[in-house]
C-alpha cells in the first residue's frame, strides 16, 4: 500500500533527525556575554556592603553607649539618693546630740542654781 500523504520512511527519518538535532542544539550551552562593567559592579557592591556594615557598627556603638549612659545615670541617681539619705541621718543625729547637750546643760544649770539657792 502506498502512503497517500507523501511521507516516506526517509522523510520521517530526516524529520526525526532534525528534531533530535534541534533538541541537542537547545541543550548546548550558549556563548556567554561578558559584562564589561563586571569589575566595577563588584567594587560598587563591596563598597555598598562596607558602608552598610560601618553604619550598623555605628548604630551598635550608639546603642551600647546609650545603655552605658542609662546605667551610669541610674547609678548616679542611686548614689545621690543614698547620699541624701545619709545626710538626713547625719542631720537628725546632730540635732539629737544638740538637744541632748542642751538638756544636759539645762540640768547642770538647774543643779547649780539649786545649789546657789540653798
Amino acid at each position: 500500500m502506498r502512503d497517500v500523504k507523501g511521507t516516506a520512511l526517509t522523510d520521517r527519518l530526516a524529520a526525526a533527525a532534525e528534531a533530535k538535532a534541534a533538541l541537542v542544539a537547545k541543550m548546548k550551552p550558549k556563548p556567554t556575554v561578558v559584562d564589561p562593567l563586571f569589575e566595577e559592579r563588584a567594587a560598587m557592591k563591596a563598597a555598598d556592603l562596607k558602608a552598610v556594615r560601618e553604619a550598623r557598627e555605628v548604630e551598635k556603638a550608639e546603642a551600647r553607649q546609650a545603655t552605658l549612659d542609662r546605667a551610669a545615670a541610674a547609678e548616679a541617681e542611686l548614689a545621690a539618693s543614698e547620699a541624701a539619705l545619709l545626710a538626713d541621718k547625719r542631720g537628725a543625729r546632730k540635732e539629737r546630740k544638740q538637744l541632748s547637750k542642751e538638756e544636759a546643760k539645762a540640768k547642770r544649770d538647774a543643779k547649780y542654781a539649786a545649789r546657789k539657792a540653798r
